[in-house]
């Protein structure tokens, strides 16, 4: 029996979510991608209402980059009822759960939702944010899902800023600035900080190593880079494995 893939996401599609859908059809010849701007994963209501609805580039990026269907749900389709929040646990907690409280519940809590409403084989996530990749395959664990989770490497620009729906909010100064996050991470663990805090534009969340597998700031076989923080006012974040 033919699998069904599955790519959900909150619109403003670009290169980076093109690649996500294009890895699904390779994998399968039934792709699904969801466009839902979900209310319970903005901390700030200012940053809902500021967040890109495109939804005609949406589904030509899509289509283009192989979707079988482009799926635009309603509010009410996706929570008929007062939603059950899930519960994101300790690792919710942390980096990006500690300066977005609720974030990674309201997150999970869509993506529950949506998979029960698809029902696919497969799902693909971008490596991102790699906080939430982490999040949703314990998620998965815990309520036993049929699902196979998919970590699709960060699709970057040519200069090596990671793709992202917020990077059209960068003043093109601010872009360049923006460039300090990349250069950060390829200097190593010793002069991750050093080099952001070179930047006086760029203001530091986190900025630290970590154990991919439980996300402590421990000495492992293999490490990963967090990074988070705002330049003119936009959050960005990035990671990088060492």
């Amino acid at each position: 029996m033919a699998e069904k893939g599955f790519v959900p996401t909150m619109g403003a599609l670009h290169a980076g979510h093109a690649a996500l859908i294009s890895a699904a059809r390779k994998r399968s010849a039934e792709v699904i991608v969801s466009v839902f701007v979900n209310p319970l994963q903005f901390n700030d209501p200012e940053d809902l209402k500021k967040y890109p609805r495109t939804p005609d580039n949406d589904r030509e990026i899509a289509i283009a980059a192989g979707a079988t269907e482009v799926w635009f749900p309603t509010f009410e389709e996706i929570y008929p009822a007062t939603p059950e929040l899930i519960e994101a646990g300790p690792v919710g907690d942390l980096f990006e759960g500690a300066s977005r409280p609720g974030h990674f519940s309201g997150m999970l809590t869509v993506v529950k939702r949506l998979f029960d409403l698809v029902q696919p084989d497969f799902a693909v996530f971008g490596e991102k944010d790699f906080q939430q990749l982490f999040l949703i395959k314990e998620m998965v664990a815990k309520y036993k899902l049929p699902i196979d989770i998919v970590g699709h490497p960060i699709i970057r620009e040519a200069d090596g800023l990671a793709m992202s729906s917020r990077n059209v909010r960068l003043s093109a100064e601010d872009r360049q600035k923006a460039l300090i996050i990349y250069k950060a991470l390829n200097a190593g663990r010793e002069n991750l900080r050093n080099v952001l805090d070179s930047e006086p534009a760029w203001k530091t969340d986190y900025a630290t190593v970590i154990n991919p597998e439980n996300f402590k700031e421990e000495s492992s076989a293999k490490q990963r880079a967090i990074v988070a923080g705002w330049i003119g006012g936009i959050r960005l974040i990035d990671n990088m494995e060492y």
